[in-house]
């Protein structure tokens, strides 16, 4: 069997997704700085490589003899902007370079829907012009995309993009950390989600689909959620917001899906948060 080296084995998405590829067999291989985080897994079957992806020196013997490279690492709270800026794109493209030296057949790259910005007429298609917000995360994943497809048209790169919306369940407390954030929005702002097994799906989907180099898929499942459903299901007031302005933006952070389930078959596991609240998987 054919090897898959995943980066931020031990981040949200990577500590939800490692343990689907290894229970379904797959010879896993874990890119981590420390060998002591990603112990659990070692134990479970993943073969763990030290490295860094501020050390392209170090890249070399990750991603040898590996079929696919499944990038999750990313760097996006804080305000370093510089670290943002390094980690995000000097990071990925060291190891897209890496990986086309030793051949690796495809290169799974996550990205995310805040690339698309605020200034939307419809749900966010995946051809539609990017214009974020002024902030360094998704502006470095933009600088990241379009390096990656020129790999792709100029070096056949086995680029796969995926946009993820907001990641949640299976107990990543990432919606309860994010509420308090939110208090600027209006209680009527929807936010377009994804649970951990739906990223999974699709990251698999990106993994195994052959002929799909090159292409791009939004991630999202089938209902975003407002701002003052969020906080009712989390115990807060739904109405508590320190904004009084106008709602704004209606579409801002939603995604139009039908690529990734008319190309990848996908289909989400919990349609909306609901489904997750209701099938204990939150």
């Amino acid at each position: 069997m054919k090897t898959i080296l995943v980066t931020g084995a031990t981040g949200k998405v990577g500590s939800h997704f490692v343990p689907r590829l290894l229970q379904r067999e797959y010879s896993v291989r874990l890119l981590v700085r420390r060998a002591e985080q990603a112990e659990p897994f070692r134990k479970l079957g993943a073969e763990v490589i030290v490295g860094d992806l501020s050390q392209p020196e170090s890249l070399a013997s990750a991603v040898a003899g590996v079929q696919t490279v499944v990038h999750l690492a990313a760097f996006f709270r804080g305000t370093d902007q510089e670290r943002i800026r390094t980690t995000n794109e000097d990071g990925a493209l060291a190891l897209a370079h890496a990986s086309l030296s030793a051949g690796v057949e495809r290169f799974v790259f996550t990205s995310t829907s805040h690339v698309y910005g605020p200034d939307q007429s419809r749900p966010a298609r995946e051809e539609d012009p990017l214009r974020p917000a002024a902030f360094a995360y998704p502006q470095s994943k933009i600088a990241v995309e379009q390096a990656l497809l020129e790999m792709y048209r100029t070096q056949r790169l086995g680029v796969r993009i995926l946009r993820l919306g907001f990641v949640y369940g299976e107990g990543d407390p990432h919606v309860q950390e994010s509420l308090p954030l939110l208090r600027q929005w209006h209680p009527a702002k929807r936010l377009h989600m994804a649970h951990h097994a739906d990223v999974a799906q699709a990251l698999l989907r990106a993994v195994v689909t052959p002929g799909i180099d090159g292409q791009i898929y939004n991630v999202a499942d089938d209902a975003p959620m407002s701002l003052a459903e969020l906080r009712r299901l989390n115990g807060l007031s739904e109405d508590a917001s320190d904004t009084d302005t106008a709602f704004k933006n209606p579409w801002e952070l939603i995604v139009d899906t039908l690529r990734i389930r008319d190309e990848l078959g996908f289909r989400p596991i919990y349609p909306s948060y609901y489904a997750a609240r209701d099938a204990g998987t939150l």
